[in-house]
């Protein structure tokens, strides 16, 4: 059987990761539009630097919990194709151990040069105007997937939603597409559906099976379940 899963910010909530959209539509305490936008990185690089530089030093305070882990076992143990897709730019799952995974997104600990496009891992701060060693453009941002841009990998991601027995949705609101959208492709070539989430998703209806609750205790009686069966 082939698996597809989906990862959101409510896999990563109860390692102390906040949330995407919290109070108000803020990201700890900004509103998204001011630093997750290409008009944001524009006018505020500045501010923008700074805030994903704040995030990924809080990378070193939080640890992967029983979901991130009960992902990474069922990625070591299980037979068939799997593909772990998150939208979270944090490095938990990898830190759990999770190897069949991609960042749609981008990743905190990761620069982009805007000039000639090449990526590179990136621990400290990155601050406005930094020169890409490959190029040589003073263009290195945030690896970070802004609106308005198109996420990661997405042709390998509907290769493997196209050829999923099984999709798994854990920890998402169901509100930012693409990825909103890839149950729908996930049921349109016959796959199994299942939705594991603290509340039910703005997308809830179109799963075949819906669980409720903590991420922390659903995924790991999830994995169980799976292996054991």
């Amino acid at each position: 059987m082939n698996i597809v899963i989906l990862t959101g910010a409510g896999v990563s909530a109860e390692s102390g990761v906040a949330t995407f959209r919290g109070p108000g539509g803020l990201w700890e305490g900004h509103r998204v539009e001011d630093v997750c936008t290409p008009r944001a990185l524009f006018r505020q690089p500045e501010l923008v630097h700074r805030f994903y530089d704040e995030r990924r030093a809080k990378l070193a305070t939080v640890e992967p919990n029983a979901a991130h882990r009960a992902l990474a076992r069922l990625d070591a143990e299980w037979p068939g194709e799997l593909l772990l897709v998150t939208q979270n730019v944090d490095d938990l799952h990898e830190r759990a151990g999770s190897t069949r995974l991609l960042h749609m997104h981008g990743e905190l600990k990761s620069a982009l040069c805007a000039d000639c496009g090449e990526r590179r891992p990136w621990k400290g701060p990155l601050p406005p105007a930094s020169i890409c060693p490959d190029c040589g453009a003073a263009a290195l941002r945030p690896d970070i997937v802004f609106f308005g841009e198109m996420p990661y990998q997405m042709n390998r991601i509907e290769r493997a939603l196209a050829e999923a027995d099984l999709f798994v949705s854990i920890g998402t609101s169901g509100a930012v597409y693409p990825a909103a959208g890839f149950v729908q492709t996930a049921r349109r070539h016959g796959a199994a559906t299942l939705e594991l989430n603290l509340d039910p998703s703005e997308g809830s209806l179109w799963f075949g099976e819906s669980r409720m609750g903590p991420a922390g205790t659903l995924v790991p009686a999830w994995v169980e379940q799976l292996l054991a069966e």
